[in-house]
């Protein structure tokens, strides 16, 4: 809902809405002519959250990593993971808050017992308070929309907006796997990708999954599309690959690319870059690339 663009009666109904779900702190600062909007991190998180089908979710990885809810934010940094490199950029960018997909502290629920002793997370939590740098994790909200932000993303980032019909099969022209590899290496900029099927094979059908879904999701996913190849950041080896290799060693026309984690969801952030622009423009917002932590040689 965009709320700049609602005649004064919709808005004065709907600001009450969401006033009374906590949504908007003061329904009428709108009309108050004290200029632009000021924005704490829980009425950010709260309006992206607004927008979620049957949101907010009662279990969600989706929880402030550092910081508090009722930080005025002076500026958004976007990304896939908060690295060092990431929360320095932000802090010259004068940015409080950083709004990753990916965890803050190494697990997958960000769960920090185990490392209150360790000196590389003590510097990061450290390098936050002093600087007073909120992060909010945005994984689970940004899948859920109506159309999966990330997959929006990546569909955009591979010049694929005219296939993306809002689903994760995207038909286009006909191509060969080793073609169709190379191109999603120059346009994601991924020096290498693995994959699994015969490079001489035409791709037409594509099913894209960007992330790691899990191996079964992936499998379900194909034996329901039936694509010509699937799509995505990655999978445990001895999961989907192996399925692939043996429908190949089958005789099916079934390939499979792997692009990586990081690269295959960047576009996500990138999304919710545009997002935070349309909705909230009085904030400043800057999309970092994190890169892979993993290297090729």
């Amino acid at each position: 809902m965009n709320l700049n663009h609602l005649p004064r009666r919709s808005f004065i109904k709907n600001t009450s809405i969401l006033t009374a779900a906590g949504l908007i702190i003061d329904p009428l600062s709108a009309f108050a002519g004290s200029g632009p909007k000021v924005w704490t991190v829980g009425e950010l998180m709260d309006l992206f959250i607004s927008q979620v089908p049957n949101a907010p979710f009662q279990t969600t990885v989706d929880t402030l990593k550092a910081g508090t809810r009722d930080q005025v934010v002076t500026g958004i940094v976007t990304t896939m993971f908060p690295t060092l490199a990431v929360i320095k950029k932000a802090i010259e960018l004068k940015a409080n808050l950083i709004i990753p997909h990916e965890p803050t502290f190494y697990s997958g629920s960000d769960e920090t017992e185990w490392l209150v002793n360790d000196p590389v997370y003590k510097y990061k939590v450290d390098l936050l308070a002093k600087n007073r740098i909120a992060i909010w994790r945005n994984h689970d909200y940004i899948h859920r929309m109506k159309v999966d932000g990330v997959q929006a993303g990546v569909a955009d980032e591979l010049d694929w907006n005219e296939y993306y019909k809002q689903s994760p099969v995207l038909e286009i022209p006909s191509t060969s796997l080793a073609n169709l590899i190379n191109y999603v290496k120059e346009k994601l900029g991924v020096p290498a990708m693995r994959y699994v099927g015969d490079l001489n094979q035409t791709c037409s059908k594509v099913l894209l999954l960007p992330g790691a879904v899990g191996g079964k999701r992936q499998i379900e996913s194909i034996m329901k599309e039936k694509p010509d190849v699937l799509i995505c950041g990655e999978s445990n080896e001895w999961e989907t690959p192996e399925y692939v290799r043996n429908a190949v060693e089958m005789g099916q026309k079934l390939s499979m690319i792997e692009i990586g984690h990081s690269a295959s969801e960047e576009g996500g952030s990138e999304f919710l870059t545009s997002w935070i622009r349309k909705y909230t423009p009085e904030i400043p917002v800057t999309h970092i690339p994190s890169g892979n932590s993993l290297q090729v040689l």
